[in-house]
């Protein structure tokens, strides 16, 4: 059983995207990160070189699992029988650099988070728990709240960066680098304001369309404009432009500590499909 890895992200694709197109949904985030990648730049996530790997078992020439990995963040698992966790542990321990912790399917996260204690030792801590839903039938919220949707545009680029930034912190992740994020999609149109009087008040993105499936990221209203239903009316407006432009696979992740947001999203047509973990490893030996 044989990890690879490699820092080339044209090797990866070459070897792992066809395992990661085959079941997009389940590869959702290793696929929008690959994308930004190729898209934005090496370093759209961090100063240090990101690194992929993809396993194959025995006697057999067909991927079975696959990982990203962009420094400082956690290693973006796909799901991966348990057979594959320790040699994972052990191919990227041989690089000499610490590894932060894991995010991924829970099955996945929880195998190679063990791996990881029985190897080294220290503190393994769940410190993310998120669900991935899929959209069925779009019910959009009725009565919708006053205002309505439009594309953010350049003009509106140091809004969509301030407010990218406080979701990001509001959720504990990593605040976009610069603004090429922000500007790839409002050059691409993934990314919507619901406007009311002339004022911007929420903002829906989405990633990339990518083997059929994008996923809705991120929906931020300020905290003082929330409770008024803007959020699930620009989610339903950035949910629609997506499936009019022929995307028949619709995702989000939810925070499962926020039932707001759950139950939300859930009104809307959005359907769990799995819980996703992030694990923290802790000084080890």
């Amino acid at each position: 059983m044989t990890w690879t890895t490699s820092p080339d992200l044209t090797v990866f694709d070459a070897a792992a995207g066809a395992f990661l197109r085959g079941r997009p949904a389940a590869h959702t985030v290793l696929l929008s990160v690959a994308s930004s990648l190729r898209s934005i730049g090496a370093d759209a996530y961090g100063d240090d070189a990101p690194l992929f790997g993809w396993w194959r078992p025995d006697g057999r020439a067909a991927v079975g699992a696959a990982f990203v990995w962009t420094p400082p963040r956690p290693v973006l698992l796909s799901p991966m029988p348990d057979e594959a966790a320790g040699p994972l542990v052990d191919a990227l321990a041989a690089g000499g650099v610490g590894i932060p912790g894991v995010n991924g399917g829970r099955a996945a996260a929880e195998a190679v988070a063990g791996a990881w204690q029985r190897r080294h030792g220290g503190t393994v801590t769940r410190t993310g728990r998120h669900r991935l839903y899929r959209l069925g039938e779009l019910t959009p919220p009725a009565p919708a709240p006053s205002g309505t949707a439009r594309p953010a545009t350049t003009a509106d680029r140091e809004l969509v960066l301030d407010w990218c930034t406080a979701f990001a912190a509001e959720i504990g992740g990593s605040p976009p680098r610069d603004a090429r994020a922000v500007d790839d999609r409002i050059a691409g149109g993934r990314c919507l304001l619901w406007e009311t009087a002339g004022r911007p008040v929420s903002l829906a993105g989405r990633t990339r369309a990518l083997s059929g499936m994008t996923r809705i990221a991120p929906v931020y209203t300020p905290p003082e404009l929330r409770g008024r239903g803007y959020a699930g009316a620009v989610t339903a407006a950035v949910s629609r432009t997506a499936r009019d432009s022929g995307v028949p696979e619709l995702l989000l992740f939810t925070d499962l500590t926020n039932p707001t947001s759950n139950a939300l999203y859930q009104r809307l047509g959005y359907r769990p499909v799995e819980d996703h973990l992030v694990m923290e490893f802790g000084p080890h030996r």
